[in-house]
């Protein structure tokens, strides 16, 4: 019987998120099992009063001495589990899993080349180990949505993986100017994007635009999560609130330049969710920064392009 289980979850918050189908088969499997989860600060926050989670360990293995001495002393702290899966492929990930006394343990393997989203190869890879057969089901978050006065639109500037999944500031305050007399206007970001969430911020109060809230480095991830929850519409890039907003089924236009749309778009949330992107010859690249230094798979996009999918999410 599985009583105890050990979680490791992806570092990057979307792909944490994206992970949730599949921790859902896990706990569908085993209701009764108390879980202990791995993962970086900004990871772990968003599993807060998560079912079954016993536990949540943050991996601070890197901040000071030996990381692989540390990284010992964290699968021993761990104790012994009936199950230990991880959800990251690197060598640390591996090498912390060694030390974990499991009856059984897994690391994550992509188990085909295909382009599939990766939710599904999160879930396929649970099924696969624990000889399961279970869909991927909807990402599953559990904090209240925010319950703002009035409808209100959020934007997303920022991007943590690098600049050249971010479209541009001025782009986006032409879309909060154009809907701030339908909606009050939230901005979003997180402390290494308050430079331009406040390049946003001046071109609004520059146009008469008041009825606004910079949140730009402001919130907690909790904080952050029930605030896109509570959103009528967001406009986003390629990013972890991207996936929040999937979570929540919330009406969204996904902005996509470097990155593999097919893989990372919103999962499950087809009705209320569209992406913008251009398609050039040179996309997906998947760099944190444009290697052929002129971005035009973002540069190209613009608002009338981003405006067009928010009507058709209207109608």
């Amino acid at each position: 019987m599985v009583k105890k289980i050990f979680i490791e979850i992806p570092s990057w918050l979307g792909d944490a998120i994206m992970a949730t189908p599949a921790i859902q088969n896990i706990i569908k499997t085993y209701p009764d099992a108390k879980i202990t989860l791995l993962g970086s600060f900004v990871s772990t926050q968003a599993f807060e009063n998560y079912e079954n989670i016993e536990k949540i360990v943050v991996d601070n293995t890197k901040k000071d001495g030996n990381r692989y001495k540390n990284l010992i002393s964290l699968a021993k702290s761990i104790g012994k589990v009936d199950l230990a899966i991880s959800f990251r492929r690197s060598f640390s990930s591996k090498f912390m899993m060694f030390f974990v006394k499991a009856k059984k343990k897994f690391n994550y393997k992509r188990l085909t080349k295909k382009e599939i989203h990766l939710a599904i190869r999160y879930n396929d890879f649970v099924n696969k180990v624990l000889k399961l057969n279970n869909e991927a089901g909807d990402l599953k978050l559990y904090f209240k949505p925010f319950k703002f006065d009035k409808p209100t639109f959020g934007i997303n500037p920022g991007a943590t993986y690098g600049s050249a999944k971010r479209w541009y500031p001025q782009e986006f305050a032409k879309l909060a100017i154009s809907l701030s007399s339908k909606y009050d206007i939230v901005i979003f970001g997180g402390p290494s994007e308050i430079d331009i969430a406040k390049d946003i911020e001046d071109e609004l109060v520059k146009n008469g635009v008041l009825n606004y809230q910079n949140l730009a480095g402001k919130t907690s991830i909790k904080e952050l999560i029930e605030k896109i929850a509570g959103l009528n519409l967001f406009v986003t890039n390629d990013s972890g609130p991207m996936h929040v907003a999937a979570a929540y089924k919330i009406k969204t236009v996904s902005i996509f330049g470097p990155t593999k749309f097919t893989e990372t778009n919103q999962w499950r949330n087809d009705k209320n969710g569209l992406i913008v992107t251009k398609n050039l010859d040179c996309a997906p690249c998947m760099k944190r920064e444009c290697p052929l230094k002129h971005h035009n798979c973002m540069k190209n996009i613009t608002a009338s392009d981003v405006m067009s999918a928010i009507l058709k999410l209207e109608d």
